[in-house]
């Protein structure tokens, strides 16, 4: 298999973050972005020009076309961590490229009516702490309580209503979504399908299967077996360890 990206990523002392990471295209060619339930910030290099991208959670898999020579470092964050003045619910399936200064080129953009100058992967945690001082980061509790299984006595319409709108998406799509990671990732570490099956909370064989077609794009045999088609970024979150 020709790889496509190299990788690198990390763990936030933020606790708005889920992991920090970066990418350099080595070659050109076709990947799968595949489905992912949080939102994140992309700084891309491409072709001589940054930009900083808001980026919504995706349901579904999209093919997608990669150039060589291309640099990306992104913030993932945590589900239930919003942007109050631009919520999830505005974000799923697409992103939105935040304006450039007219300043010195490639060195700052606007957000929420101020410039910002570009973070690097290695001054993000810095970068999200100026964000959490200027009021542009905040918590939703009800999406952790839950993703827990601890919610109070609030009624299920009114957490449904504030997880959607932290989110984008609804509680069983997160779940959806995050289950259909975890088989991905036990199935690229060799486990046998029926152990998938069990350990991700499939029904059978056929629910994995339209569950993998569906957020990632190939069948349980092509993941287990064939590595010649690249995902977007895959790693094990704190729930999987």
């Amino acid at each position: 298999m020709r790889m496509i990206f190299a990788f690198t990523e990390r763990r936030s002392d933020s606790p708005f973050v889920e992991r920090i990471w970066r990418a350099d295209s080595v070659n050109s060619g076709d990947f799968l972005s595949v489905a992912a339930s949080h939102w994140e910030m992309v700084v891309s290099k491409l072709n001589g020009q940054t930009t900083l991208t808001v980026r919504g959670p995706e349901t579904k898999v999209t093919p997608m076309q990669c150039s060589a020579g291309g640099e990306w470092f992104g913030i993932r964050f945590k589900l239930g961590t919003i942007m109050p003045h631009l919520p999830g619910s505005q974000l799923v399936d697409h992103g939105i490229t935040l304006p450039l200064t007219t300043g010195e080129a490639g060195k700052s953009f606007w957000l929420n009516g101020s410039a910002w100058q570009f973070p690097e992967f290695e001054n993000a945690d810095t970068f999200v702490a100026w964000l959490e001082h200027d009021g542009l980061l905040a918590h939703e509790p009800v999406v952790e309580a839950a993703m827990r299984g601890q919610l109070n006595a609030q009624s299920l319409r009114t957490v449904q209503r504030r997880f959607v709108r932290a989110t984008g998406l609804t509680h069983a799509t997160v779940r959806q979504i995050e289950r259909a990671r975890k088989a991905t990732l036990l199935l690229r570490e060799g486990t046998p399908i029926p152990d998938v099956i069990r350990d991700a909370g499939y029904f059978d064989q056929p629910h994995l299967h339209r569950s993998l077609m569906r957020f990632i794009g190939q069948t349980p045999v092509q993941l287990l077996r064939d590595r010649s088609t690249q995902l977007s970024f895959l790693y094990k979150t704190e729930s999987d360890l």
